[in-house]
């Protein structure tokens, strides 16, 4: 539109030659970098993603690396230990002595300073100490419960995944049902408008039909918006921005579970990470009954000792034993209780109240992924059953829509009967995909429960998307 005059520069026509080839090249880069920002990724790296991004799996990650460093911890008390010590002792003697062997004739004051010093090496060698037996039990057990922590925590990372992931297809789907209602509505309210112009229809049609397209506008509005922020949790979870899943394959077919019956689901549920937890937790509080009774117990240490040891005075009477020397010793040391007021046997009822209260809580782990087990198996069936409903619901819906509006077009039907088999089929394809979206999850949820599922799933769920 608008043209440049040449310019009237000197060295206007000497620009140098490669400045166009640098912008040509610039825009490639950019162009690449916005191709490769806007590919669809899969589960697998989405999930390698969040493993080095999400809080809650990490913090999981950072207690089980504590758990084992106090686990080598409780084990030191069953390995040597070896003391440097060293003292240094200031002493002033301040005495007075009789003059004459029977006590009397006077007294005469005698002042003396010495210097002990002492530079020695011990060490305690643990023979028997059933106390720290337990605690080092204790400690190893802690670190089972640990590690169970972290399988539910790697768990609970696949299952919001897979989640977050489906969330945004989900949304996705919806939004595009939304588009295209709200189109096949604007074709109607057109085809009304003509009708009331031609005199064919009253104005009753044309405002039913604009209706319709105005709370399909409302709909695809919240769809938008339910994308958005589908997109944004799932952005949150992995630690990238703009994050495009892919899509699922089409046709949709969704597998039957594996195994088909709802006993071996069951059987798997006693090395769920809950009830492992929960076994760990039991085995802890028994072996914190026997830490109380050792209390009772003696004990005994391997002592060994090296102490080299100078003494300086400046007292006559005290020279000759002035000067250097080295001592060494070795030997058992045993300790035995003999009363603490009554404090260990409280403390071994105590910790048999906990041992009880530990059992229940694995009774009541069991129960608990028992139950969620099978009702995720039943949530899981039941949605693939949904699923072949409702795709037999959508070409029945489909038909019925074609049927009504070649009727329309002969006179046979009118416009609201159009809408409602539009309304009809809408609805339909919104149920159709939650259930197919709700059936995916729920087979992850099941091994969740089941305590079967592993990263490797989401290799299975990824056979679901395309490439």
């Amino acid at each position: 539109m608008f043209q440049h005059a040449p310019s009237s520069h000197p060295h206007a026509a000497a620009q140098p030659s490669w400045r166009p080839l640098a912008r040509a090249c610039a825009l490639a880069v950019l162009g690449m970098a916005s191709s490769l920002g806007a590919q669809a990724e899969n589960l697998i790296d989405l999930y390698q993603s969040a493993r080095g991004y999400d809080a809650a799996f990490l913090a999981a990650k950072s207690q089980f690396d504590a758990a084992q460093f106090k686990a080598d911890q409780a084990r030191s008390l069953q390995r040597p230990s070896v003391n440097l010590q060293a003292t240094v002792k200031r002493n002033r003697l301040e005495s007075s002595l009789p003059d004459t062997p029977n006590g009397f004739g006077g007294t005469t004051s005698y002042d003396s300073t010495s210097t002990n010093s002492q530079l020695a090496v011990a060490a305690r060698q643990p023979l028997f100490n059933m106390g720290n037996a337990a605690k080092v039990s204790q400690a190893e057990a802690s670190l089972n419960a640990a590690q169970a922590d972290l399988k539910m925590a790697e768990d609970d990372l696949v299952a919001r995944l897979a989640q977050g992931y489906f969330n945004v297809l989900a949304a996705q789907d919806v939004l595009a049902t939304a588009k295209d209602n709200k189109k096949a509505l604007a074709e109607q309210l057109a085809s009304a408008k003509r009708s009331f112009e031609v005199g064919n229809s009253t104005i009753t049609d044309t405002r039913e039909a604009q209706a319709r397209f105005d709370l399909a506008t409302a709909q695809e509005i919240a769809a938008t918006n339910d994308l958005r922020v589908k997109h944004i949790a799932l952005d949150q979870l992995v630690g990238r921005a703009d994050v495009k899943p892919n899509p699922l394959r089409t046709p949709v077919n969704l597998e039957t579970l594996d195994p088909g019956q709802i006993d071996p689901w069951v059987q798997n549920t006693g090395t769920a990470p809950m009830v492992r937890k929960a076994e760990v937790g039991l085995k802890v509080a028994q072996l914190e009954v026997d830490n109380a009774r050792a209390g009772h117990m003696p004990t005994l240490d391997a002592v060994a000792q090296v102490a080299r040891t100078h003494i300086d005075s400046t007292n006559a009477l005290a020279k000759a034993q002035s000067g250097a020397g080295t001592a060494g010793s070795i030997g058992l040391e045993f300790n035995m209780p003999l009363y603490a007021g009554h404090a260990i046997q409280n403390r071994v009822r105590e910790t048999l109240s906990l041992q009880d209260k530990a059992e229940r809580d694995l009774d009541n782990a069991r129960r608990s992924v028992e139950l969620g087990t099978r009702q995720a198996y039943s949530g899981v069936q039941s949605g693939l059953a949904q699923v072949k409903a409702y795709e037999a619901a959508e070409s029945s819906a489909k038909l019925a829509l074609e049927a009504t509006q070649l009727g329309y077009r002969v006179g046979v039907r009118i416009n609201k009967d159009v809408l409602d088999a539009q309304t009809q089929l809408t609805n339909t394809q919104k149920d159709l995909y939650k259930a197919r979206y709700d059936v995916i999850i729920g087979a992850i949820k099941l091994r969740q429960a089941a305590g079967t599922l592993t990263a490797n799933d989401l290799a299975e769920l990824n056979k679901l998307v395309a490439p």
